[in-house]
């Protein structure tokens, strides 16, 4: 039995059903469109028409904007849990591509004053979407055998880089308006239908970068897969999640893959708010352990460049 509290940012993506039996607890990031504000989530809704909600508003061209938890809203969230005489652990979204773990690590701070007989460990999972929740999930499965949440934390800051990401979008012009990429690129990569690969680097405040290129959404499917199976560490038994910007049939395709090669635990969900407004609607992510992002690649995990578009006289 967990003797520690577990909780995690909206971001994390864990679905209903696993995030109710593990007894994590959801800290909602909330969602701006077109001047009314929204939680990214809310126990009275389901996560898919919130998301779907979300990300239709966005294909209708709606100016959606997010904001970051703060260090009261953490404190609030974690009060109970201290009263109740428990540690805890608070997972938020990779430091760098947001501030919302500095407010964590301050309420954790305030907390510890406040409550000086309990420990709060705030964790960057240096990820987002499922590739926080997975490593939540682990943790809770440690708590569950016992471990403290000292000891927990601790396994959490040692594997963190373990946790991989890759994933690539539907239309460039998100990416483009949150300064990821340049207008022009923008332009060029949409007019030739080059679709990026993209990755959590293994940066202290682990932030998105570009691995690759290929011409083509089912290309882009394949080579998130190839790099998978170059990295993962044992597909046929963990846990394998994939996110997607509404477009289901896409997670579909990727997951038929991985299971036409022995892969079998794999959990589909849409993709959380928060970067959601960032990447857009169409985009499909990969999460998993594997190999530790803080070692370079191998060739046979890079991303060969689009070839160049056929010559028309």
């Amino acid at each position: 039995m967990r003797n520690f509290a577990i909780y995690v940012d909206s971001g994390a993506n864990i679905p209903n059903d696993i995030r109710i039996a593990r007894d994590i607890r959801v800290i909602p990031f909330h969602y701006t469109v077109e001047g009314e504000e929204y939680p990214c989530f809310s126990e009275d809704m389901p996560f898919e028409e919130t998301a779907k909600k979300f990300y239709d508003a966005m294909r209708a061209g709606a100016d959606a904007k997010t904001s970051l938890l703060t260090a009261e809203v953490f404190e609030e969230a974690l009060r109970p849990a201290m009263e109740a005489g428990q540690d805890a652990l608070v997972f938020t979204i990779s430091s760098g591509v947001s501030g919302t773990y500095a407010q964590a690590q301050e309420a954790a701070k305030r907390l510890m004053q406040a409550y000086p007989e309990r420990k709060v460990f705030a964790l960057d999972s240096a990820n987002a979407s499922l590739g926080e929740g997975l490593i939540a999930i682990k943790a809770a499965d440690l708590g569950d055998l016992g471990e403290s949440a000292e000891t927990c934390a601790e396994w959490v800051k040692q594997n963190t880089y373990k946790m991989n990401s890759y994933f690539t979008v539907e239309d460039l012009k998100y990416l483009r308006r949150t300064g990821r990429i340049s207008r022009t690129v923008a332009i060029a990569g949409t007019l030739l239908n080059i679709k990026p690969i993209l990755r959590a680097d293994e940066s202290d405040n682990a932030k998105i970068v570009a691995c690759g290129k290929v011409r083509g959404r089912k290309k882009a499917i394949e080579a998130i897969a190839d790099i998978f199976f170059e990295r993962a560490f044992r597909p046929e038994t963990d846990i394998v999640a994939i996110s997607h910007g509404d477009c289901l049939a896409d997670a579909e395709a990727l997951a038929g893959i991985l299971r036409a090669r022995g892969v079998q635990n794999i959990l589909i969900e849409y993709h959380d708010i928060c970067t959601g407004s960032h990447v857009g609607p169409g985009m499909l992510g990969l999460f998993f352990w594997g190999k530790d992002r803080r070692a370079p690649l191998a060739e046979t995990e890079r991303v060969p460049a689009a070839a160049p578009a056929p010559h028309k006289a």
